[in-house]
């Protein structure tokens, strides 16, 4: 096959899937290039999901040439950072088998008229096998001993998130830390996955990055303002949308993040509580950003602090204003 064939075939692949071709050039269009037409790094898909649709044409112009490299560079994680996030994701596979167990088990007992009562994940097994009807005990019970196997082998593995975010990652970590709502397992997912914070020249990059903005859509003078791109790390993406829940339900502790995620869900009708959380998840991505740059403390009403301060300082001027004019009309 001709280079120049080659080069059509894998711009069609690549069209056909949505994403410019001008992204990929530089790229070599070889068969596996052809089968899996998407090795590009997570800022060139906030490119496409944020800039193309904005400017289309800038990102058209030129779609066949060959001396072109890729709007931004490919990174390949480090050995250590790949181990660190395999037992993160290894993790997560066994938490989801256990709550797809805990789930078929409380169907199970639902269809026979009866139901077990609410408890946490890690308590399931001993409570299952306590109020399990007799006539289900038999049936149910190899699959109340593998949760509690499944309990030992979670247990292992948040030792192990733990045991390295503290001793390998314990500065960066630390810092994220501070937020009520962040643990061990979300802020070593946020470091491994971001990697050198230095990438972003501003940590609003972050949140398209992890694909919690909205798609744009602009045609002539109506903008649409679409779902999530959802790019970038489900995982991490995951864990800072749990976070959010915590920050915005009945356990969070007062900051700006939760009062800007309650005054988002009061105004945002009836679909206005799943924007607050995932505004609130954007924010706290930039936020862990800053911190982790700047290695400040973290201080959950600064902006409200800053915003009594101006609000003072504009009084005393118009009170100083106020004085001056009375003085003037005496004189």
């Amino acid at each position: 096959m001709s280079s120049e064939l080659k080069r059509e075939v894998c711009h069609g692949a690549l069209w056909r899937r949505g994403f410019p071709y001008r992204f990929f050039r530089g790229i070599p269009c070889s068969a596996y290039t052809r089968r899996y037409p998407i090795p590009v790094s997570l800022l060139s898909l906030f490119a496409v999901h944020r800039q193309h649709e904005k400017h289309p044409g800038k990102y058209r112009e030129n779609a066949a040439g060959e001396d072109c490299e890729p709007l931004y560079p490919i990174e390949q994680r480090g050995g250590e950072t790949r181990q660190g996030l395999t037992l993160v994701r290894l993790r997560g596979a066994v938490v989801e088998v256990r709550t797809k167990l805990i789930n078929a088990l409380r169907g199970t007992v639902k269809s026979y008229g009866e139901r077990l009562g609410k408890c946490s994940s890690q308590s399931f097994a001993e409570r299952a096998g306590e109020e399990m009807p007799e006539q289900l005990q038999e049936l149910t019970e190899p699959v109340v001993e593998l949760l509690g196997m499944l309990n030992e082998t979670i247990a292992k593995y948040d030792a192990g998130v733990e045991k390295l975010a503290e001793e390998k990652y314990g500065v960066e970590t630390g810092r994220m830390r501070q937020i009520g709502g962040v643990g061990a397992l979300t802020s070593l997912v946020y470091v491994l996955t971001i990697g050198d914070p230095a990438r972003f020249r501003k940590s609003r990059e972050v949140g398209p990055y992890l694909g919690v903005v909205p798609r744009q859509e602009e045609s002539g003078e109506s903008a649409r303002q679409l779902r999530i791109t959802k790019a970038g790390a489900e995982d991490l993406r995951c864990l800072l949308v749990g976070s959010a829940h915590y920050i915005l339900g009945p356990f969070g502790k007062d900051s700006d993040l939760r009062r800007y995620g309650l005054a988002l869900s009061e105004r945002g009708g009836k679909n206005g509580k799943k924007r607050a959380v995932v505004a609130v998840a954007r924010r706290l991505g930039v936020l862990l950003h800053r911190l982790w740059v700047s290695g400040e403390k973290y201080e959950p009403l600064r902006n409200a602090r800053l915003k009594e301060e101006g609000e003072k300082i504009a009084a005393e001027k118009e009170s100083r204003k106020e004085g001056v004019a009375a003085g003037e009309q005496a004189a």
